[in-house]
């Protein structure tokens, strides 16, 4: 059961049914009992649920010893217990092979480990700190840390945000529920049309990156930026869909990301809740930017090593965290130099050039970092980078070559558009627009025209469409 499977929508809609002919007090159980399901459902072994549960008890067990006794003791253990279990699975194999020279193990891995592990320990962290109060009830604790839209691939919830909308019960609310459909048929524009039809060429490059070089490398640089987001952001926008069924209101994880003008405007646009995360629970822990700023540039790259680990294992993840941590470092210290340079380039008064080389700049800056991140270790990812600045094989731009890469010219032109219809919308919305606001203005004859055009369009257009396979989420991984 996927979040792109007529199961899991014919499951949707059952638990939507259920939990608003309940009374408010007993839909909390809708939500618990269907989260328990669908987190079974997708997992093979019993023993992946159980590691979980294990988890989430060990959790609250620990956020109720916290309650009653602010013990630095306690709070170190009980972080160590959360994140031994991901380091092991997570980790466990590269340390043993590349470390040790030891066989690898064959680990369980639950699906969302990452995430949830991240949202026990701000939990815990929060509890510490007297933020919140630990949850007595020990079946609300597991529909907060299972609710089923998120635990997939977040976006990372915080207990005081999210757990007074699944407890309380919520009313049927058509403009919530509405938006809800829009943020669905959105996420499958952007997961069937953008993200797995890049996917074709961006496997087929990567997957051959001795035989693919310069602008190859370029292409499949974007290509990645683009399916990566694409990916995500589908995710993200049918997790926060399937929750405004329920009157639930996740988290945004995303604010046009490419839009950015420097890198540290990326990260404020990017996997906003990990973001968030590492900031209040690693980067103001250490000190912040309140000890100087030698002290702050340390913190910052630790900031991001942690990211980066966080996000696999590999010296090619610690090396794609540094590069970020660099940029914003870089983009520091030039910072003056960055305006008088655009002072006498005549940039200074022409606002609109200035910030599209800035967003241009970011993104070819976060784009070769994405380079290391998808390939299969350092020093493909270093090679790939490489021949992308020393070769200058241009022509494959005009004549047939990125036919040769799993697309014909049909399908090049469909994601063309659908990239096209991807970046206007971004645009738009940047400057304050609300497509679902102008929708839901509309009369219900032109909003079921277009929501029918979009279903078909997606059903004849999308991958499904083409023959092949839908793509796993990417982030699913992690």
């Amino acid at each position: 059961m996927t979040y792109i499977s007529i199961t899991f929508y014919l499951f949707v809609l059952a638990a939507v049914l259920l939990y608003y002919i309940l009374p408010l007090r007993y839909r909390w159980l809708v939500l618990l009992g269907g989260s328990v399901f669908f987190y079974w459902q997708i997992m093979e072994t019993g023993m992946a649920v159980a590691i979980v549960f294990a988890t989430v008890m060990t959790a609250y067990g620990a956020g109720l010893l916290l309650q009653r006794k602010k013990s630095k003791g306690i709070f170190a253990c009980a972080v160590l217990l959360m994140i031994f279990p991901w380091f092991c699975m997570k980790n466990g194999n590269y340390v043993l092979e590349i470390l040790l020279h030891r066989e690898p193990v064959e680990w369980i891995v639950p699906v969302g480990i990452s995430f949830y592990t991240l949202q026990v320990i701000s939990y815990l962290a929060d509890i510490y700190r007297e933020r919140i109060t630990a949850e007595k009830n020990p079946a609300k604790f597991i529909l907060y840390v299972m609710f089923f839209p998120q635990i997939v691939q977040g976006p990372i919830p915080r207990y005081d945000r999210l757990a007074r909308q699944l407890y309380g019960g919520n009313r049927f609310d058509e403009r919530m529920v509405v938006g809800g459909f829009y943020r669905i048929l959105w996420g499958f524009f952007l997961k069937l049309m953008i993200a797995d039809r890049a996917a074709v060429v961006v496997n087929e490059i990567f997957d051959n990156h001795y035989q693919y070089v310069g602008c190859y490398v370029l292409v499949a640089g974007v290509l990645y930026s683009v399916e990566l987001y694409a990916d995500f952001s589908a995710c993200i926008s049918i997790s926060k869909g399937v929750a405004n069924l329920f009157g639930v209101s996740l988290a945004d994880n995303f604010n046009h990301p490419y839009l950015a003008v420097s890198v540290k405007d990326f990260w404020h646009r990017w996997h906003m809740s990990l973001s968030e995360w590492l900031k209040d629970y690693i980067y103001i822990p250490l000190g912040g930017s309140r000890k100087g700023r030698v002290r702050t540039y340390i913190n910052l790259t630790l900031t991001f090593l942690v990211s980066g680990i966080w996000h696999g294992a590999g010296l090619r993840f610690l090396v794609w965290g540094l590069m970020h941590a660099v940029y914003q470092i870089a983009g520091q210290l030039t910072k003056n130099l960055q305006r008088k340079a655009a002072k006498l380039s005549g940039l200074e008064e022409a606002s609109g050039v200035k910030l599209w080389i800035r967003r241009i700049w970011t993104f070819l800056c976060v784009m070769t970092a994405w380079i290391v991140f998808r390939a299969e270790n350092l020093r493909a990812g270093l090679q790939m980078i490489w021949s992308m600045f020393r070769i200058r094989n241009i022509w494959i731009f005009t004549n047939d070559a990125l036919l040769s890469l799993g697309l014909d010219w049909k399908e090049w032109v469909v994601l063309a558009v659908s990239i096209l219809v991807l970046f206007v919308v971004s645009i738009k919305q940047e400057q304050g627009v609300s497509f679902s606001d102008v929708i839901f203005r509309q009369p219900v004859y032109v909003r079921w025209a277009l929501y029918l055009f979009a279903i078909f369009g997606i059903m004849t257009y999308g991958v499904y469409g083409m023959g092949y396979d839908s793509q796993a989420f990417i982030y699913g991984g992690f």
